[in-house]
């Protein structure tokens, strides 16, 4: 049965200034494992949308932990991941149980190629402290940290192969350290997804 871990005080801004109340739920999936995914509540509408599968933990406790290290930045990536394309359902009249049985399924794929966008900028989280970028990116899934190595051209070493997200968010560090490091006299790396639309409000 799916459950509320964590319900964030913080609203997260969406489209059109819109804000969503962001809570953190999980169920326990048929091979045995937990899955997490995230729902935000609109604020005005009490319209709710969920995610897709956002980690999978062998415990609940594990995933708690997951739940409680997520940041502000990583809600705000997957509230935009949330409404593309938009999933809603009336809110529920008390918020004490998720408003979905489970995380939103897996898209069919498309004739067209999409590269997926990475949820963070590496560098510009680097810039607030490596640890603060080390427990981002732990808070990702690997396909998440692939699509980082993928789009800010961190590929080359053999980290990049790894399977495990531990390995690769350890890949990562490394890799925007020596590039930050040696870029530090200068203004600092520009970032390939830094144009209006894709600032978040």
């Amino acid at each position: 049965m799916a459950e509320v871990l964590v319900e964030f005080d913080a609203a997260i801004p969406g489209p059109g200034g819109i804000r969503y109340a962001p809570r953190a739920c999980a169920r326990v999936g048929s091979d045995g494992l937990w899955e997490g995914w995230l729902e935000f509540t609109n604020v005005e509408t009490g319209a709710v949308v969920r995610s897709g599968r956002e980690t999978t933990q062998p415990t609940r406790a594990d995933t708690m932990y997951w739940a409680t290290g997520l940041s502000r930045v990583y809600l705000e990536g997957a509230l935009t991941r949330a409404l593309t394309p938009p999933r809603r359902a009336p809110q529920p009249g008390a918020v004490v149980e998720p408003a979905f049985d489970g995380p939103a399924p897996a898209v069919e794929p498309v004739d067209v190629l999409l590269v997926p966008r990475p949820v963070i900028d590496p560098f510009e989280v680097y810039a607030q402290g490596e640890s603060v970028l080390r427990q981002e990116l732990l808070a990702l899934n690997a396909d998440h940290l692939r699509s980082i190595i993928r789009a800010y051209g961190l590929g080359g070493g053999a980290g990049a192969l790894a399977t495990t997200p531990e390995v690769l968010a350890e890949y990562i560090v490394a890799e925007v350290r020596a590039r930050y490091d040696a870029t530090r006299p200068a203004e600092g790396l520009a970032s390939p997804y830094r144009d209006a639309d894709d600032l978040v409000p």
